[in-house]
């Protein structure tokens, strides 16, 4: 895959070739985003380039074996040389050589999936510390460039690190699929053009995920390239998920089982919901859990506009995992055969429009700046949310949810009614007083002394009638958002 974009993410590894300095870069993010590939542009010839990949499950034995193929590719035109029997002797041949290089030549020292390499009780962070602290940090031509997908991983042992390796981390990089332009521009770049609508339909599968748009056939309909990839047994997103959580999570069942009941509910699902539905008791190991699950990008934790931190709230933000939960493993739960038709029979029904308002709802909180460009309050200092109110029926009060709110230092809090539709969406009378219960119950519960604003977020924007002009004041669609 040729790199696309990553303009920012090239400017930082540029400005860390160029340092005078020795430095130590973090790179993490999850898997198929391009991690790997980003780096591999640094490897010219007019630089030593030290690369080793860890092998997943593999023992000390094999990942040092692994690191003593990488020295000999790299520093003994391929001369077979026995593995080190541990990590501080394998960097210490690793020294020697790097000794040898002139001090005007830069040197990429690049350890990808490093959580894969440092085995359990293998030394590795250790003897790592150790080289770079006493050696490697000495010599101003060495860029020391650590990679992982198991972003909690990286962030507890390296980043966050509060042992040996604290502090040592000169520069972080979290490296994140891309967003819906981002996306459009990566397709273009392949031929591809797609409609904001059947581009956002896409999104929904695969996301912003480089490895999974460069599956994109620009000779099918989004439909057909769904169902290729995702409803055939040798389609990419058939399987991917089930491997994607082992590689990453030692613990693979309880975090599938926790995500798994976060993406039942449209919402999101509360701690104290949680717990009661997974039997997982609250502690260490939950907290882990959940760490290890918004770390590598698969959820997000909220607290609701006006509640106390403690009620806190988590959702599934990674479009293909809400996707997989969904549709696929559904249908394989199912036992029922595949046909060739499958995608496009439920693209027209009822159900997939429905899931489809959900899915939007989230790709419009990861997009929230460019709706407030949209909405024209660049200039406007803005904080965001989203509020609900549970039912309470001994006091006779209905639950509602606002999906999206801007809280705006003009003294206005921007209310957001996120909506999917196939066409201009119309606010007919029972959705006009949905639309009210909601403003208004906003305004009772929060007591909040600002001017209350309502917008609607849509896909095709909304027909004009009685309804829209008494409650709507801002209208924005998907191609507004594409626009900002």
């Amino acid at each position: 895959m040729t790199l696309f974009g990553r303009t920012q993410e090239q400017t930082l590894l540029n400005t860390l070739i160029a340092s005078k300095q020795a430095e130590f870069l973090a790179i993490y993010g999850r898997r198929r985003v391009g991690k790997t590939l980003l780096i591999n542009t640094l490897n010219t010839n007019s630089r030593i380039f030290f690369s080793v990949t860890g092998l997943k499950d593999g023992d000390l034995t094999a990942q040092l074996t692994l690191f003593a193929n990488a020295l000999s590719q790299c520093f003994l035109n391929d001369m077979p040389i026995s593995p080190a029997p541990s990590w501080m002797e394998a960097f210490e041949q690793l020294t020697r050589q790097m000794a040898l290089v002139p001090k005007n030549k830069k040197m990429l020292l690049f350890f990808d999936e490093l959580p894969w390499l440092a085995t359990n009780k293998s030394g590795l962070l250790q003897a790592l510390d150790h080289y770079w602290n006493t050696r490697w940090s000495t010599m101003p031509n060495v860029k020391l460039i650590v990679c992982g997908s198991a972003a909690s991983w990286m962030l507890d042992h390296l980043i966050n690190a509060k042992g040996g390796l604290h502090n040592r981390i000169t520069r972080s990089l979290k490296l994140e699929p891309f967003d819906l332009s981002e996306s459009q521009g990566f397709l273009n770049s392949r031929g591809i053009k797609l409609s904001n609508k059947h581009l956002l339909d896409l999104y929904m599968v695969t996301g912003g995920v480089p490895f999974y748009l460069e599956q994109i056939n620009k000779r099918e309909s989004v439909v057909q390239n769904i169902q290729r990839l995702c409803f055939t047994e040798q389609g990419l997103l058939w399987d991917e998920f089930p491997r994607l959580f082992r590689a990453l999570f030692s613990q693979a069942e309880t975090n599938l089982k926790l995500i798994t009941h976060i993406a039942q509910t449209r919402s999101g699902l509360s701690r104290e919901a949680l717990i009661k539905a997974t039997n997982i008791p609250s502690g260490g190991n939950l907290n882990k859990r959940l760490t290890e699950l918004e770390a590598s990008g698969f959820i997000t934790r909220y607290v609701p506009y006006g509640h106390q931190k403690r009620n806190t709230y988590y959702r599934v933000v990674d479009e293909y995992t809400l996707f997989y939960l969904s549709w696929i493993a559904p249908w394989k739960a199912s036992n029922h055969s595949l046909s060739a038709t499958h995608w496009l029979d439920e693209y027209k029904k009822p159900a997939w429009s429905s899931w489809a308002g959900f899915a939007f709802e989230g790709i419009c909180l990861k997009h929230v700046e460019r709706i407030r460009a949209a909405l024209k309050l660049n200039n406007i200092g803005c904080r965001y949310g989203s509020w609900r109110l549970s039912a309470n029926k001994a006091k006779q009060v209905d639950g509602t949810q606002i999906d999206l709110l801007i809280d705006r230092d003009d003294e206005v809090i921007t209310l957001c009614e996120i909506k999917y539709s196939q066409k201009p969406f119309v606010i007919d009378k029972a959705y006009g007083k949905n639309l009210m219960h909601k403003i208004d119950s906003f305004s009772e519960h929060t007591k909040t002394p600002k001017r209350i604003m309502l917008a609607m977020i849509t896909t095709q924007g909304i027909k004009t009638n009685l309804w829209s002009e008494e409650l709507v004041q801002l209208s924005i669609s998907l191609d507004d958002i594409m626009r900002a």
